[in-house]
């Protein structure tokens, strides 16, 4: 009897490959001593994401490994996103490393990784292969923000991920090993399969419960917030900027992958939960971060509630939630980046991480405090930015699928947190600055990176058309 040969098909994966091997030349490069060796690993890394982003691009589908990896449409456009976050925050964090001293290679090579974990997790065909990116990921990002070693906070926010992240690791290990023992497969094909053809058991019911409790834990769904805000504070600030976006990204890559293509069945049982996730997380991102004066820690509130705003997309079981899921997050990214990269110019004069410090701005760099008021205003949803848009999406998603409760409570927790985004405004432009205060000026890097991202902002709030189209197209497949 002929022996069936393995579907490798490495040609799907020429993007993973090349992260990989980008990641290793890195790493090797870092061994040298020449003092400059920081800005040319830097300019290597963006360049690979972007030979990345454009084989990516020109990609075919395919599947390799017997179904456990598939490039697909839906994982080429979360790769773009991800290369997209990934390459704005390496080009954009240079001058803060270099000032910190911290620059050496190791901290492109982890990000590398982090992203080279997001793709896999975007084309995971199986648990395992969505596992192992999973925590190639995150173990990338534990090592992340604790990288300032004589930083007691660094310390203490890569620790309390770890733990915190490794205790979500068990519960989506055990999840798996129930959906395991109940369908015999781990490939989400086989299991979609065995829930439409076959008895539902209560083991896999909870398997798909726990699944989903470790992935709420990476994009910090609330009551799976707890490490946000300490690690978000505690971690070097272009590394906040980075986990803020990429886990983000991937997460929901895979909880589509999980939900709608193994779990299309269970669709009664997942999506009161989804709800659930979606009503506590816009809950405690309006209400909790209204008393946080750390400027980082309100911006891990803030995050919390864009996920409440993303879940409900999800759980409108829709085409216009899932199209408005994906452009929510491609607005997010450059939103998130765009406020970093704001608190990131004031780290470098010392400042900048508590919401007093922004008091004045607009006597001393008026451009840069209208900016930020961009990215504020965006976040609170107000029109005609971006993010107006994007909830207003959603909420349109969640009135056509009959969730007029869930649309009225986004809306109210919304217009909750507006209060903090609008109180750095305010900040920036009633209140005096401080003595010497902003007189640092923008480099190269994070004059681009504001330009764009706030161009970015009032282009699609303006024009959306463009944005919806893709995130249609991109969750085609699902409908």
């Amino acid at each position: 009897m002929p022996v069936q040969m393995p579907d490798i098909n490495l040609g799907a994966m020429l993007p993973e490959i090349l992260i990989t091997i980008l990641g290793l030349v890195v790493l090797l490069k870092s061994a040298s001593e020449n003092e400059e060796r920081g800005t040319r690993l830097m300019a290597m890394s963006i360049a690979g994401v972007v030979v990345a982003a454009a084989i990516t691009l020109n990609a075919g589908d395919g599947t390799a490994f017997g179904g456990s990896f598939i490039n697909d449409l839906f994982s080429r456009s979360m790769k773009l996103l991800m290369y997209v976050a990934t390459g704005l925050v390496l080009f954009m964090s240079s001058g803060y490393m270099r000032q910190n001293r911290f620059d050496g290679g190791e901290y492109q090579v982890l990000t590398l990784m982090a992203l080279l974990g997001g793709m896999f997790m975007a084309s995971a065909g199986d648990f395992i292969m969505l596992y192992l990116g999973l925590e190639l990921m995150s173990l990338s990002i534990y090592v992340l923000a604790a990288w300032k070693r004589d930083d007691i906070r660094s310390n203490e926010a890569g620790l309390k991920y770890f733990v915190l992240g490794s205790m979500a690791s068990g519960f989506l290990l055990y999840g798996i090993t129930l959906i395991y023992g109940t369908t015999g497969t781990t490939l989400f094909t086989g299991i979609g399969q065995a829930m439409a053809h076959g008895h539902i058991a209560t083991a896999t019911i909870m398997g798909v419960i726990l699944v989903l409790a470790g992935m709420s834990f990476k994009i910090a769904a609330a009551p799976f917030h707890m490490w946000a805000p300490d690690v978000y504070e505690g971690a070097p600030t272009s590394v906040t900027a980075f986990m803020a976006v990429l886990p983000k990204i991937a997460a929901f890559a895979g909880i589509f992958r999980v939900l709608l293509s193994a779990f299309p069945a269970l669709q009664s049982h997942w999506n009161p939960l989804l709800q659930l996730l979606a009503l506590l997380s816009l809950a405690v991102g309006a209400i909790a971060a209204i008393g946080q004066t750390n400027i980082k820690r309100m911006l891990a509130y803030s995050s919390i509630g864009h996920v409440g705003f993303i879940l409900i997309g999800m759980t409108t079981h829709s085409g216009l939630g899932y199209q408005s899921v994906i452009a929510y997050l491609a607005i997010y990214i450059f939103t998130s980046v765009g406020a970093f990269a704001v608190v990131l110019l004031l780290n470098r004069e010392g400042i900048g991480d508590e919401t007093s410090d922004y008091k004045g701005l607009a006597h001393r760099r008026p451009m840069l405090a209208l900016l930020m008021s961009l990215f504020m205003f965006s976040m609170a949803g107000i029109p005609p930015l971006a993010g107006f848009m994007g909830k207003l999406y959603v909420f349109m998603a969640a009135v056509q699928s009959g969730m007029i409760l869930l649309a009225v409570a986004g809306v109210l927790f919304s217009a909750i947190g507006a209060f903090y985004y609008l109180r750095i405004v305010k900040f920036m432009y009633f209140d005096q600055p401080a003595e010497g205060a902003f007189t640092i000026s923008l480099n190269f890097q994070e004059l681009a990176i504001l330009t764009v991202t706030g161009v970015i902002m009032l282009f699609w709030g303006l024009f959306p058309g463009g944005l919806l189209t893709w995130s249609g197209t991109t969750v085609k497949m699902f409908l």
